[in-house]
């Protein structure tokens, strides 16, 4: 079970490096942050891949559109947390066509189920046998460090409500 941190880890790290290769391909200067204070994770990526690994083997198709609605149903769900208890809208799809509440958008979902495809049909092996192969003294020791980053983060958003604020505090 274990492994299962590492899985969110990673994969939030994953997220946090395709977070910035579309504002480098965008040439957005204006990012909101989704990551933590000091570790680059973005854990919506995480969250979202763990969601599409616990659905059950399914063909290409079916895994790039049932992967696709559960990383979009939990894009979802970490958007109205934000916003219900931290008081912090973490992106704003508002101005997307197909967008729900501005939470979720159509392209977003779209791309969501084909980026779950790829990385469970070429990332994932590798992510499980790393996984497999680090020390339970160094999954403890991370657990500690990021448990410690997420507390002062969350405690920073819900006082803040500021992701700007954030985003000059951390080096992220």
């Amino acid at each position: 079970m274990i492994f299962c941190l590492w899985y969110f880890w990673i994969y939030s790290f994953l997220g946090w490096l395709v977070e910035l290769a579309f504002a480098l391909a965008s040439r957005s200067g204006e990012q909101r942050r989704r990551c933590f204070l000091l570790l680059p994770l973005c854990p919506v990526y995480g969250l979202g891949m763990m969601a599409a690994l616990a659905l059950p083997p399914m063909g290409w198709l079916g895994l790039t559109v049932w992967g696709g609605l559960a990383a979009t149903a939990v894009e979802y769900a970490v958007h109205w947390a934000g916003e219900r208890f931290l008081r912090v809208e973490f992106w704003d799809y508002s101005q997307v066509s197909g967008n729900l509440r501005g939470r979720v958008c159509l392209p977003f979902s779209l791309a969501w189920g084909v980026l779950v495809w790829a990385a469970v049909r070429f990332i994932q092996p590798g992510v499980a046998a790393l996984a497999a192969a680090v020390p339970d003294w160094l999954t403890f020791g991370f657990l500690l460090v990021f448990t410690a980053d997420a507390v002062c983060s969350l405690r920073f958003l819900r006082e803040t409500g500021d992701l700007r604020a954030m985003r000059a505090a951390g080096p992220y």
